[in-house]
């Protein structure tokens, strides 16, 4: 190894691996870094990680929180937790510089309802001394984070921060690198310069002309060949660590920043999955006991009083039949609305084992710190299709019951077309709807008992009439609206004459009114839960009924 630039080249190369060697273990700063705050002396019954200070962790950051007594922390949308923290006084966490997270302490209410369990939160981790969080945003938008008890004693207030350090020494790799190609660079040259060294005593080839040099021949012609080899090999050995060096600094391509493919939904789908089954399982119970006081933390609405009343009828008449059951899975189709207010709709198609059809289900969140509440649960009908809600990922427009909005007509102008077309079949609003399983049948019946040669001697009418506070809407993908409403139908049989009877004899009215016939009358009351599909504004199409849900309410002697 006698080329003179081997050696050097060689230990520089060694120096260079060392020192980037060194930079990656013995130099190397700290793996992780962290910010803490402490607020002991707080009495807030919340604490809140705010959404910038937790944008400033892209990558993720593992929060500690330490705090005796049992507490909950709860991941949501920034807005849904502002609003649910409200009035309350708070904690805030936010970014500050150092090793230390800025605290800051807002007036108001000393009190709040335990957060556990709420609809809103997407994640929600139960944390008793020491809850270790590892926080990555659910998905794209702003968050924060809840820390509370029981909404009366005082929130947690000892939280670390701890994320992977970005300090970094940008030169290590780089000098490991180069310093590895000029090693090997010298090692060539080394045993290049080695090998061409002739023989003494031999011959070798001089060249294409084949003549023979001789052993003995002079330095200068010695160095005049050995030179040709490492000139061919240096520019392929420049080229490879010049590649390497490129490779080392070029930075990758930059991903393209994803965008909001139109409004949000508020609730995601593992939100919606779990309210579904907590809705579900809470329907069950009350079916299995027949008892509308359990049906209340998640029923409300229509949806309560069909079956509170489906429950009263079954406990005077054993053969009642019981109602359709609802269902979480499976899950069909949806519509989630998008808004940053309240109240909140969605309407969730599902269909279980024990149902013979697909049934929509309307869930309503009133407000903030309260969950959503099945208030409308009927079955589509025969031949009916759901109208298209927004694409995947996107959230639907609620409507304004009493507003036209683009609309053919507005949502409680709708429902009350529909009650005036069966009160009044042959009325003003016969062709509003098209053909339909629940107008026809509904029809028909009426028909028959007003025609039936047994009744002649009563006078038979029916009303339905729609309750606009019960109306929602949400808007369709075709600039439509899916309408669900509440229609009550009367049934009044009066006898013509004095003297005159009806008869009750045998009939749920008998064991709903403990009479076997009355010369005064009855009233029949049904519920009528409905859902409807309404034209955007200037279509030629006609409304339709694509869901619908009946239920005798009760009966009244007059």
């Amino acid at each position: 190894m006698r080329n003179k630039f081997a050696v050097p080249l060689i230990v520089l190369g060694v120096l260079l691996m060392l020192v980037g060697i060194g930079q990656r273990t013995i130099w190397a700063p700290p793996e992780t870094e962290s910010a803490s705050a402490a607020v002991s002396d707080a009495k807030a019954p919340v604490t809140v990680l705010d959404a910038e200070l937790l944008a400033g962790y892209p990558d993720g950051v593992e929060i500690t929180v330490r705090q005796d007594a049992p507490f909950t922390l709860a991941v949501g949308r920034a807005n849904d937790v502002e609003a649910w923290v409200g009035e309350a006084a708070a904690n805030r966490l936010e970014a500050a510089d150092g090793d230390e997270l800025a605290a800051a302490s807002e007036q108001g209410e000393a009190k709040t309802p335990n957060p556990a369990g709420s609809d809103l939160w997407v994640v929600e981790e139960a944390g008793e001394g020491e809850l270790s969080y590892d926080w990555k945003a659910p998905t794209e938008g702003d968050w924060e984070i809840l820390l509370a008890t029981d909404g009366t004693a005082a929130a947690p207030g000892d939280v670390t921060l701890t994320w992977d350090s970005d300090a970094s020494r940008p030169l290590a790799v780089p000098l490991i690198v180069l310093g590895a190609l000029l090693a090997v660079l010298g090692l060539a040259l080394g045993f290049l310069r080695s090998g061409d060294t002739p023989r003494r005593g031999g011959r070798r080839s001089a060249g294409p002309d084949n003549r023979s040099v001789p052993a003995e021949k002079s330095p200068s012609s010695t160095s005049a060949f050995t030179a040709h080899a490492p000139a061919r090999r240096r520019p392929a050995m420049a080229a490879a660590a010049a590649a390497a060096l490129v490779l080392v600094a070029t930075p990758a391509p930059a991903l393209a920043e994803e965008g909001s493919a139109g409004s949000r939904p508020v609730v995601l789908d593992s939100q919606l999955e779990r309210i579904l089954a907590d809705v579900a399982g809470t329907v069950e119970a009350g079916d299995a006991a027949k008892d509308a006081n359990a049906l209340a933390p998640r029923v409300g609405g229509s949806a309560y009083a069909l079956r509170e009343a489906n429950y009263a009828v079954a406990a005077k008449a054993a053969d009642h039949e019981a109602p359709v059951p609802v269902a979480a899975q499976t899950l069909r189709t949806q519509s989630v609305a998008a808004t940053d207010s309240w109240p909140r709709t969605i309407v969730a198609v599902t269909q279980g084992e024990a149902n013979p059809v697909p049934q929509a289900l309307l869930l309503v969140q009133a407000s903030a710190r309260e969950n959503y509440k099945l208030v409308s649960a009927v079955q589509m009908l025969p031949a009916s299709t759901f109208p298209q809600p927004p694409a995947a990922g996107t959230g639907a427009d609620q409507i304004p019951a009493d507003s036209a909005n683009g609309l053919l007509m507005s949502p409680q102008q709708a429902v009350a077309a529909l009650a005036d077309s069966l009160t009044n079949p042959q009325g003003d609003n016969k062709a509003t709807f098209a053909g339909n399983r629940f107008t026809e049948d509904v029809v028909k019946f009426q028909e028959q008992v007003k025609t039936d040669p047994k009744n002649e001697f009563a006078t038979n009418t029916f009303t339905h009439t729609a309750e606009p506070s019960a109306t929602h809407a949400l808007r369709t993908a075709d600039g439509g609206a899916i309408v669900f409403g509440y229609l009550a139908n009367t049934f009044s049989s009066t006898p013509k004459e004095a003297g005159d009877s009806i008869n009750l004899e045998g009939t749920v009215y008998q064991s709903l009114t403990g009479e076997a016939n009355t010369g005064a009358g009855i009233d029949v009351r049904h519920g009528e839960a409905v859902m409807v599909y309404v034209p955007a504004a200037g279509s030629n199409s006609q409304a339709q009924v694509v869901g619908a849900a009946q239920q005798l309410l009760g009966a009244t002697l007059k």
